[in-house]
């Protein structure tokens, strides 16, 4: 099953994050990615000198007319930058696909630190389009400001994704990325009890742009050719990792990831 991906999210004109990296992301795992843009950025690895967002009632159309005719096996949401925004997807999804599973990757800053989402918006997320994600995929940092509460370690990041359980997700990632150490660990814990920690040497670099997009979308591609959770998130892992360590060094800033490194895999 080759799976069709439709992406609600920003463009990153670097290239590294949002639409781009999704659309890469999905290409490279043999899944169909089709789209609907919520904002333009203007953006290189040094940061975001610009946001023009799109008006909500044709992010709207978009969604529309993609399910209406391509149709979809999973959503998966990035950059959604207000309250307005968030309530036209969440409206429309529960008119057109109630019933299709929703990756959301709660996007709230650039990497280079830029704020990409309203404050008044963060609560409009949790309400109505975490409430009913088939999965959250939050970097600690995300997971803070969703959960109110510091993270410190492994343990909390648990509770963290179990307080995301109970805003209504079906599973909760907790990307342990941000912690200090020479391991990563990332946390998955599931509406059934379930809990599968990962742990993976930290790769020393500042290559790392778009790496929340690009995880988020590997999982969404998963979903939708039929792989469990966990499996989804297991290749997911390796492909970000993969693409991490093939960073083609681009870029005075926090450069991109190496999307296409299936294609040469001796390379890494």
């Amino acid at each position: 099953m080759r799976g069709r991906v439709l992406v609600v999210a920003g463009s990153d004109s670097g290239g590294g994050a949002g639409i781009q990296a999704d659309i890469k992301t999905i290409s490279m795992l043999d899944a169909y990615a089709a789209t609907a843009i919520t904002a333009l950025t203007a953006q290189n690895t040094e940061g975001v000198f610009g946001v023009l967002p799109i008006p909500p009632e044709f992010i709207r159309t978009q969604i529309e007319v993609v399910l209406d005719d391509i149709g979809a096996d999973v959503i998966k949401t990035g950059m959604l930058h207000d309250a307005a925004v968030i309530e036209a997807i969440a409206s429309v999804l529960h008119e057109h696909a109630a019933a299709v599973p929703v990756v959301v990757d709660p996007v709230m800053a650039a990497k280079g630190g830029a704020r990409l989402i309203e404050p008044e918006a963060i609560d409009a997320l949790r309400r109505l389009l975490i409430a009913r994600a088939e999965i959250v995929t939050p970097n600690l940092p995300k997971a803070e400001i969703l959960c109110g509460a510091t993270i410190g370690d492994v343990a909390e990041m648990r509770t963290a994704g179990e307080t995301l359980l109970g805003l209504g997700c079906r599973a909760a990632l907790v990307k342990g990325g941000h912690l200090p150490g020479e391991t990563v660990s990332d946390v998955l814990v599931t509406a059934d009890g379930g809990v599968k920690i990962w742990e993976s040497p930290r790769i020393a670099t500042r290559h790392t742009h778009g790496t929340g997009c690009t995880v988020a979308s590997a999982i969404a591609a998963g979903l939708a050719q039929g792989l469990g959770l966990e499996g989804a998130v297991d290749r997911a892992r390796n492909y970000v990792q993969r693409a991490i360590a093939g960073a083609p060094g681009l870029g005075r800033g926090h450069g991109p990831l190496d999307h296409a490194h299936l294609l040469h895999p001796d390379a890494v």
